[in-house]
């Protein structure tokens, strides 16, 4: 794990890979953290995330970008043992990632955010370059206070 991270630098490389058409919006956000924060991470958590874009399989319900931030979130916090009560912080934390995306949009779902846009036209892959950037940003920024990564920028 880098203990030293650039903010700045984990919302361009989530953006500059949507934007670019290497990934979705969850998979940036996880590629990013990944790269950046925990390269060790495998591979295989982005593939995960393959199935959240367009509100999870193109059904327009939750972000994916919110999704993706989730479970960048959920890998440094998230349980893999039942019974672990390590899972409430992890809850609290993806509380409060989405909730600072409900503050700044006002709502979760992607059939909402992208009304009256065509899919794939500019406008559309636009707000959601910036959706996916936004995300980054803030599940790195919970990331690094949570584990007392020293942010660079």
């Amino acid at each position: 794990m880098n203990n030293e991270i650039s903010i700045k630098k984990i919302k361009f490389d989530a953006e500059e890979a949507y934007r670019v058409g290497d990934f979705f919006c969850s998979e940036a956000i996880v590629n990013s953290i990944r790269n950046n924060i925990a390269p060790e991470m495998p591979e295989a958590l982005i593939a995960v995330a393959s199935g959240f874009p367009v509100g999870i399989g193109k059904s327009k319900c939750v972000c994916g970008a919110v999704s993706g931030g989730v479970m960048a979130i959920s890998y440094f916090f998230g349980r893999t043992k039942g019974g672990d009560t390590k899972v409430n912080k992890n809850l609290e934390l993806a509380y409060e990632l989405q909730e600072e995306f409900r503050k700044n949009h006002k709502v979760l779902c992607c059939k909402v955010l992208t009304h009256g846009m065509d899919m794939g036209a500019k406008e559309h892959k636009n707000q959601c370059v910036s959706f996916t950037g936004e995300v980054a940003e803030v599940a790195a920024t919970i990331i690094a206070r949570e584990l007392g990564l020293k942010i660079i920028d």
